[in-house]
């Protein structure tokens, strides 16, 4: 009798088990592996110095690192802020693709306007690139591998490192043994010409950007009460064209890396004339690059992190990084 009620015990057991299995089958999922874990590295401090001769500063960068056996091509993003602030935790959903496009991305900060004047931001860059060579093997940076994208005043200082390749005048402070050279810059919805920014706009949106109190005349001039110039940038040509990326086209002939040029037809702060000049230029040249024209795009906004604006960017990075 009692291996008779075991057997029957050991029945029930397995009919309930199987009637559980039925209703809490779990679903199976199968993964092909084509994204890499990426890792945030925040705050890292890469310069020091002084702002306006008085200040102590110290300017970081955060730095996206996917995980990887082999060193990894590098992307130095510059951050927009209208010539007035320089905020790296900017536009992350454009560096997180890049990362997962096989990047180490690194978004730095940079000095700006009133407290500093151009060429410190120029060289701010230069610095950041600089430092990330002198410590590739910490972030698994393949050196030799090295591009620079920007948004904005990012994209004007993106060109900027791209037109200065192999030109000493800008390569200041640490890190010295270190070159600042890139192969590729990207210059999203960029200034190419302080005096005309506003090139394709109405008659008082250009007094605006001639004014003595515009952003890039605060940038290229200085303030008249700490030893800068007043007037604005038409009133100060050399000054103006020394801090516009446009001039070394012809300056740096020798010495131009292939670039990208994106704007916004919708742009109503930076005219789309701006990267068309740059376009042009470098075209004459003979130097390889793209432009593309983002149909109902505005200065920033969700049309640029949209994946065809992002495949741009990602195909053209592979071109000149990885093949």
């Amino acid at each position: 009798m009692k291996k008779i009620l075991l057997a029957l015990l050991v029945l029930l057991l397995a009919c309930s088990c199987a009637f559980a299995a039925d209703i809490y089958e779990s679903k199976v999922l199968s993964v092909e592996l084509d994204n890499n874990q990426v890792n945030l590295y925040e705050n890292i401090p890469f310069a020091q110095g002084y702002w306006r001769g008085s200040m102590l500063y110290a300017l970081h960068m955060d730095v996206l690192v996917p995980d990887s056996k082999e060193p990894m091509p590098l992307i130095v993003f510059v951050t927009g802020g209208g010539f007035i602030m320089a905020p790296k935790n900017n536009w992350i959903q454009q560096r997180m693709r890049l990362a997962q496009a096989g990047y180490v991305v690194a978004s730095i900060e940079y000095r700006y306007a009133p407290l500093s004047k151009f060429p410190l931001p120029l060289e701010d860059c230069k610095t950041a690139i600089r430092w990330l060579r002198a410590h590739a093997d910490m972030y698994n940076i393949d050196a030799k591998r090295v591009g620079i994208l920007g948004n904005s005043a990012g994209g004007y200082l993106s060109a900027f490192v791209g037109l200065t390749n192999g030109m000493k005048e800008f390569d200041k402070g640490d890190f010295l043994d270190y070159p600042s050279d890139v192969l590729c810059a990207a210059d999203i919805f960029g200034i190419s010409d302080l005096k005309n920014i506003g090139m394709d706009y109405d008659e008082e949106n250009q007094k605006g950007h001639a004014s003595a109190g515009a952003t890039e005349a605060l940038w290229a001039l200085g303030t008249p009460t700490f030893g800068g110039k007043d007037g604005g940038v038409l009133a100060h040509p050399e000054e103006t064209a020394y801090a516009s990326p446009i001039t070394y086209v012809e300056k740096n002939a020798g010495n131009l890396v292939p670039m990208l040029l994106m704007h916004g037809d919708k742009d109503t702060l930076v005219s789309p004339g701006q990267t068309d000049l740059l376009y042009q230029a470098l075209k004459a040249k003979g130097v390889e690059t793209e432009r593309y024209i983002v149909k109902n795009a505005a200065h920033g906004g969700p049309y640029w992190v949209q994946e065809p604006v992002m495949k741009v960017m990602v195909d053209f990075f592979d071109k000149y990084l990885k093949k």
